[in-house]
């Protein structure tokens, strides 16, 4: 079977500020561009053609993709699907993350940000970091409010069965350009982890993960492609 390779947006700006940032579409920093730059190069060095590629409504991981791409010197085809979205962070949206574990406590801010089935608070729909104030939502028939990991699961592995699995069994080779919950409810899947272990599975910015799969699909391996910045989370879940 083929290979998927996941990446985790370089970094963003409210990144860089520590913020929420779930489904407000910011940019990429400086840094985000070079880590995007860097994930080129790394996949590059693979020597793989690929077939299709996806990636969220968002700019921080569609202007990933873009700047992979154009390293690898290829015009291949992507697809944006909302469903690869980062995880909707709800009322959390926009609060810089160190601030909002001292006002909540670190056992429910600990719940609301890596909890399995917990959401934050909904974000009212007069916010300014509303998605039903956004034009690229204009189709879609239910926004959502807030969402746990859970609910994130429940639209990015659809998705993936639907869009993405037949690609890999016709042995193709695979980039999905994404966000940090996209890629960890992806990986609960793919890796069968526990709805407990979740919380441990670490997605780094600008690190492609690759994953080659076998005929009945099954992960025959993975690991991350910059070496410099290993992180066997896998093994440890």
């Amino acid at each position: 079977m083929g290979k998927l390779i996941a990446i985790r947006h370089g970094q963003s700006t409210w990144n860089a500020e520590n913020r929420f940032t779930g489904w407000v579409d910011v940019d990429l920093s400086e840094r985000g561009v070079l880590e995007a730059e860097k994930s080129g190069k790394l996949i590059k060095e693979l020597n793989l053609d690929f077939d299709m590629c996806f990636t969220s409504y968002l700019k921080r991981a569609i202007n990933t993709l873009e700047i992979v791409l154009e390293v690898l010197g290829k015009k291949y085809q992507y697809k944006k699907a909302w469903e690869l979205n980062e995880r909707h962070y709800g009322a959390l949206t926009g609060l810089n993350k160190a601030e909002t574990k001292k006002k909540l406590g670190e056992e429910q801010f600990k719940k609301y940000r890596r909890s399995w089935d917990i959401p934050p608070p909904s974000l009212g729909k007069d916010s300014q970091y509303s998605s039903h104030n956004d034009k690229l939502y204009t189709e879609l028939k239910k926004i959502p409010d807030t969402e746990s990991l859970k609910d994130t699961y429940n639209r990015v592995v659809p998705f993936f069965e639907k869009n993405i699995v037949k690609h890999i069994k016709n042995e193709k080779n695979i980039i999905m350009s994404a966000h940090g919950n996209t890629i960890r409810a992806l990986g609960k899947k793919i890796f069968n982890i526990s709805d407990k272990s979740i919380n441990l599975f670490e997605i780094p910015t600008g690190n492609p993960l690759i994953i080659h799969f076998d005929n009945s699909g099954k992960v025959l391996s993975t690991k991350y492609l910059d070496e410099s910045r290993k992180k066997d989370i896998i093994s440890n879940i």
